[in-house]
């Protein structure tokens, strides 16, 4: 009986019931039908084309578009400004990311980074750190600002933080600092597709917990669920790199906003479980 007490747990059926095989087979048919189908995942997005994306880099040598590299400095001038850091003046503004590569596709933003050496702000690095990222995430949060209908996503890097990029383009000197070569990719999209549709399902089971009232259970299984995650990808990027299984697993939920259903779920789980109804 110590097998079906997992499987009530699982199907949120009483202990107190005998289980016949009907009743096994029928739970068996519902868990099947509801999880995700691994061929129902799209991989369109993660083809490599064969040449730069021409709206941006259109220049000889496949330098940046002029036009679109004077708003990106307006873009980040403007940014640097609202920080209020005094007279300390940054090092470049660079362009990377999927756009700066081959990998590009419609859920690519503009990674524009701003550089500077933190310690020139203050000596605690950290704070220095946490005081832009929080920054960032406002400007990010308040402004939808699109080039050729991709979003504009703003950063400050130290200059003492290693970076690595398939292209980095410096928007300040109009030039590349490292260019990306072209390199026919070809990944295990099999096993790509059945590591994001498990992961997938299990984001669809916290919020069914939720649903079921469960918000302490589904918490817990968020926050496992997103450490999982995160320890996948690391892995990933460390191994393999950016076309490793489970990097690309990783962006597939992103891309279907799996991620931000989890962190919705998680916080949804938070708020729940210390409310008191009236």
């Amino acid at each position: 009986m110590q097998l079906f007490k997992q499987w009530a747990t699982t199907f949120k059926e009483t202990e107190n019931v005998t289980p016949t095989s009907e009743m096994l087979i029928a739970n068996l048919k519902t868990f099947l039908l509801e999880e995700v189908d691994p061929e129902s995942v799209d991989l369109s997005s993660f083809e490599v084309h064969d040449k730069l994306d021409q709206d941006f880099w259109n220049q000889p040598d496949d330098n940046l578009d002029p036009e679109i590299q004077e708003k990106l400095l307006v873009i980040a001038n403007d940014f640097y400004d609202s920080l209020e850091v005094g007279d300390v003046p940054y090092e470049d503004v660079t362009f990377t990311g999927s756009l700066a590569a081959f990998n590009y596709s419609r859920f690519s933003d503009v990674d524009l980074h701003i550089l500077l050496d933190f310690r020139d702000i203050d000596d605690k690095v950290d704070l220095v750190r946490e005081y832009f990222n929080a920054m960032k995430a406002l400007w990010n949060r308040l402004h939808d600002i699109r080039i050729k209908g991709f979003e504009v996503e703003i950063y400050v890097q130290d200059i003492n933080d290693p970076h690595e990029a398939q292209g980095l383009y410096s928007v300040l000197k109009g030039e590349w600092l490292k260019k990306p070569t072209f390199e026919s990719k070809d990944f295990d999209k099999d096993n790509i597709r059945k590591k994001a549709a498990s992961l997938m399902d299990q984001v669809d089971r916290v919020e069914q917990l939720i649903d079921d009232g469960k918000y302490e259970e589904a918490e817990k299984y968020a926050d496992k669920l997103k450490e999982k995650i995160r320890k996948m990808r690391k892995t990933g990027l460390d191994t393999i790199g950016a076309y490793s299984v489970e990097n690309l697993a990783f962006k597939v939920l992103r891309r279907t906003d799996y991620l931000e259903r989890l962190s919705g779920a998680k916080r949804k789980a938070y708020d729940s479980m210390l409310s008191l109804k009236q």
